[in-house]
């Protein structure tokens, strides 16, 4: 059970149509596949989605540190050594998605050793999630078209909607014809990677009062410290700190400050022993969690669905599950299949998953 090796694994696969949002927009899944090996055969997999706009984080940038800094700190570690992972990695600053990346496959290299499943490694709670589907910026017809399609084909019922646009009434006008094109039983929520002012994410919201939106994410900055403990004393929705909560000493802060009342956990940013900690964190506290997308492929979306499905915290919210729906292809040998609206756990070892091949050589961008 000792990591021999580490890859990092840089590829691109185009998007069907890129993905817009305040802080950025996304045109290709331009991703790091991470594999950990062992002595006695096995490869855990895990794919690292850099965000530089939110993390600082670059494709070259998590190759070169996972290869010349992090591979060399673990291999010689057995898989259950994840706390001496966890506290070395933790001597580099910043990094979050590379560091997710090689915690994540190291328990699928674990479960995979073992003969058992990550979910069930992890807490074992329940074998799906529901699923919530991520509206990025378009026309209120496109939108409302989109979600149509979604619900229609995958049975999906929860929708994310990107905001965070000036005017304000580009986003609310968007929000308003998904609920009148859906219908009241379709739940909505927004964010807006802190793309409005405190005083703008109080009229817009307030303007969506009648809506029903069940929750706020990350309307404006975390950075406006006072501004936006005055907007989340004025919702009657929960206020999700997302990038603005990546730790577990970042979750207390924003907690215990009055600066949000939920939090987003995304495994691609904080793996599965990083958001183990948030989760049991926000358990302790009381605090809702929403498990997040990173704009994941598939690989990170079976992660997703393997943690939150561990435990009944994270469980109870659907899970932002669906995006990798909008990519033109995948790694996968088998793709992940959303009915009913609902994300099952891949059954067997690990995650479940196998990266084909054939398919990695053709996007991967380092032959």
């Amino acid at each position: 059970m000792k990591i021999t090796a580490v890859e990092a694994i840089p590829y691109s696969i185009d998007y069907l149509k890129p993905l817009k949002f305040a802080s950025g927009e996304v045109h290709a899944a331009e991703h790091v596949l991470v594999r950990v090996h062992t002595d006695d055969g096995i490869v855990g997999v895990a794919d690292a989605p850099p965000r530089p706009f939110t993390y600082g984080e670059t494709q070259r940038g998590m190759v070169a540190v996972i290869e010349t800094i992090f591979a060399p700190q673990i291999i010689g570690l057995t898989l259950n050594e994840r706390e001496i992972v966890h506290a070395r990695f933790s001597r580099t600053v910043g990094n979050p998605v590379a560091k997710a990346a090689v915690d994540m496959a190291i328990w699928d290299a674990l479960g995979r050793t073992l003969d058992v499943s990550v979910t069930d490694l992890l807490g074992g709670y329940t074998d799906r999630m529901r699923v919530s589907h991520m509206l990025g910026f378009d026309t209120p017809e496109a939108m409302v078209d989109e979600a149509t399609r979604m619900r229609e084909t995958y049975g999906i019922e929860v929708f994310k909607v990107k905001v965070g646009r000036r005017p304000v009434s580009l986003d609310t006008a968007v929000v308003r014809a998904l609920r009148e094109g859906l219908g009241d039983d379709v739940e909505l929520y927004v964010d807006g990677n802190r793309g409005w002012s405190a005083s703008e994410s109080a009229r817009a919201m307030n303007d969506m009062s009648d809506l029903g939106l069940t929750l706020a994410e990350e309307l404006c900055p975390a950075d406006d410290v006072l501004g936006r403990r005055w907007l989340v004393g004025q919702l009657n929705v929960p206020f999700v700190a997302d990038e603005s909560a990546v730790t577990p000493a970042e979750v207390t802060r924003e907690i215990l400050s009055g600066s949000a009342t939920a939090v987003s956990i995304k495994t691609a940013r904080s793996g599965f022993t990083g958001s183990r900690r948030t989760h049991h964190l926000c358990e302790g506290l009381g605090v809702e969690v929403v498990m997040g997308n990173q704009i994941d492929g598939q690989l990170g979306s079976t992660c997703t669905v393997a943690f939150g499905s561990a435990f009944e915290l994270t469980s109870r919210r659907a899970g932002e599950l669906s995006n990798f729906l909008d990519m033109s292809d995948d790694l996968l040998t088998e793709p992940l299949d959303i009915r009913d609206g609902v994300l099952t756990v891949r059954p067997g070892s690990g995650l479940g998953v196998e990266i084909d091949p054939d398919k990695l050589a053709r996007y991967r961008l380092d032959l």
